[in-house]
């Protein structure tokens, strides 16, 4: 015969409609309990600002690495071919037959110098000139996609220029204008090296959107380079660009066999390790700071629940002696603890997103309101802030908070479980 033939109730099961009931009657704020309802509802709002601000913090990073990425690679070749024995003579025949390698987009011969950039305006400033051929600069996108006055068409044989848009601001100059560069390695004379100083007239102006780029880098056509560097039917090395740049090392043996010659081979990750290691210790520490917010948060839970317990005390010893388990008993203040944490993060994910989604029209916001120009580019390197959402990291982030939440609940939803109802209605 069944439980319901003899007159017996049927056991409620684990979060019931009963459980789930007394949990929300709990979760809702009446006059007498306005004190758990504010602490509460700090649990709820420090666990939604403490997502949202990792959710940005880390998209921002991640903007940054990426957008860094892509323009310092978009210039800087991916693998650097520099020889060994003598000099790059063949540069033309190396650069071929490089360009062959599975794997590799484009090869390209360079000249690099350091000289003093003049214009019309100021005293000057440090410039990076990099000899190229026209139909090699073409090939680099992110400059020959960014020009924003004149024309890289014709560049071998213009005799001029391309400068950056932010160095052409510095020192007063615009298209057609004559740039004058300072090399101290110029002439032997019996008095020794003599600078060498030569005007050249501006054909193109870009701008990558990398402050450091725009304000320092001359591109010039390689056989000017050639004599202006005293490198007469020579390159100094030869810039790889790959379509995989996190696959390079499996490329250097084929590089260096293609080169058929001895080189050394130096790669993006080697010439930048600094920069993106400090990138990423940064990134791991501001996650570390910032969970600190949900931790407090998650604690604000717990001492809410425990004054919640104890304003219960009474109820709860009600509920034991109607037949209410200490199971049900812990999972009603688990489900309360544990609504707080998931809807708290479930906000704290969508205003993260939200955020994201519109972080330069933010900062565009507060610079407008303060009247001042926050997130300078010439200390930040990039034009306007970047944010790359990632799905693992949002996924880590919500599941920690979940995890920290549910933490949370046990200590005082134990401590409900195990109230002893004859004690609790003694001193009621």
């Amino acid at each position: 015969m069944s439980e319901a033939a003899a007159g017996k109730p049927l056991a409620a099961g684990p979060f019931s409609v009963f459980e789930r009931m007394v949990a929300w009657r709990y979760l809702r704020s009446r006059r007498k309990e306005t004190v758990i309802s504010v602490i509460a509802s700090i649990s709820f709002l420090g666990i939604m600002l403490g997502v949202a601000t990792l959710i940005v913090v880390m998209a921002v990073m991640n903007g940054f690495r990426a957008e860094l990425l892509t323009r310092i690679l978009g210039v800087n070749g991916h693998l650097i071919v520099q020889p060994l024995d003598m000099p790059l003579e063949d540069y033309a025949q190396v650069a071929s037959r490089i360009n062959g390698v599975s794997g590799v987009k484009y090869a390209i011969p360079l000249i690099d110098g350091q000289v003093l950039a003049q214009g019309n305006i100021g005293g000057g400033t440090g410039a990076l000139v990099r000899g190229i051929r026209g139909e090699d600069l073409g090939k680099i996108s992110i400059v020959a996609n960014n020009i924003k006055q004149g024309s890289i068409a014709g560049f071998d044989t213009s005799e001029g220029v391309a400068i950056g848009s932010r160095m052409a601001e510095n020192l007063g100059l615009v298209l057609g204008d004559t740039i004058t560069l300072i090399s101290p390695d110029g002439d032997v004379t019996p008095l020794g090296t003599t600078p060498r100083m030569k005007g050249y007239p501006i054909t193109a102006i870009f701008e990558v959107g990398m402050s450091e780029y725009d304000s320092s880098i001359v591109y010039m056509p390689f056989s000017e380079a050639q004599l202006y560097f005293n490198m007469d039917g020579r390159a100094q090395t030869i810039e790889v660009y790959v379509d995989n740049p996190d696959n390079v090392d499996a490329l250097k043996p084929k590089v260096e066999e293609a080169a058929q010659r001895p080189v050394g081979l130096v790669d993006w990750r080697e010439r930048n390790k600094t920069f993106f290691d400090a990138l990423q210790v940064e990134r791991n520490v501001m996650f570390m700071i910032l969970t600190l917010i949900v931790l407090v948060a998650a604690l604000n839970i717990i001492s809410g629940l425990i004054m919640l317990v104890k304003d219960k005390g009474h109820d709860i010893a009600i509920l034991r002696t109607m037949g209410a388990t200490r199971g049900a008993i812990l999972r009603i203040f688990l489900m309360t603890g544990a609504a707080i944490g998931v809807v708290g993060t479930i906000a704290g994910v969508l205003l993260g997103v939200v955020i994201c989604l519109n972080v330069e029209r933010i900062r565009q916001f507060f610079s407008w309101l303060a009247n001042e120009r926050l997130f300078n580019p010439e200390l930040y390197f990039l034009s306007q802030l970047p944010a790359r959402m990632d799905a693992s990291e949002t996924i880590s982030v919500v599941l920690m908070a979940l995890v920290l939440s549910f933490l949370a609940t046990l200590f005082p939803a134990w401590r409900a479980a195990r109230l002893d109802p004859v004690e609790a209605l003694r001193y009621e």
